[in-house]
């Protein structure tokens, strides 16, 4: 069953809000820190500086592709939504913990969905009324349309 075009109106016609998260830049940062010290005393400051830059510029980019990505699949998920008759009020960044999230406020409350931003390990996770699921993001991207639907099916559909 693929998410039918509603005949109707599209509530929903903004972006969603970029998240960059000054936490985890926080965290990659300190973690580069602690390992470019362990250089100082075999290659001196300049090798410790050397590691540093690398593992923090490497770890900040590692974040913003995550983000890039997860943010990508939220505007997927709700634009198919929307698409197919959900009404979608807005969708804001909120931070709990040390996971990227957004939420999406609906008449009947909110969807949140976020996850772990971080590239090679991001994942993607939805949450509706206490229930969640989660799935690796790259995964979610692949199969978006039957993800968008069954989620689709189980918010919108199920709610009504």
């Amino acid at each position: 069953m693929q998410l039918e075009q509603s005949s109707g109106r599209a509530t929903w016609s903004g972006t969603v809000p970029s998240a960059v998260d000054a936490r985890v830049v926080g965290l990659v940062v300190v973690t580069a820190a602690l390992a470019a010290s362990i250089n100082v005393p075999y290659g001196g400051l300049p090798m410790a500086a050397g590691a540093f830059a690398l593992l923090a510029g490497g770890g900040v980019a590692c974040h913003l592709f995550g983000e890039r990505k997860l943010r990508r699949l939220t505007d997927d998920l709700v634009e198919r939504w929307d698409a197919a008759g959900g009404e979608i009020e807005a969708v804001t960044r909120s931070s709990t913990g040390m996971q990227t999230e957004w939420r999406v406020h609906t008449p009947d409350g909110e969807i949140v969905i976020g996850g772990i931003a971080l590239v090679p390990i991001a994942r993607l996770s939805v949450e509706w009324q206490g229930v969640g699921d989660t799935m690796a993001a790259d995964e979610a991207a692949a199969n978006i349309d039957r993800v968008a639907e069954s989620l689709y099916r189980e918010i919108f559909e199920f709610t009504s």
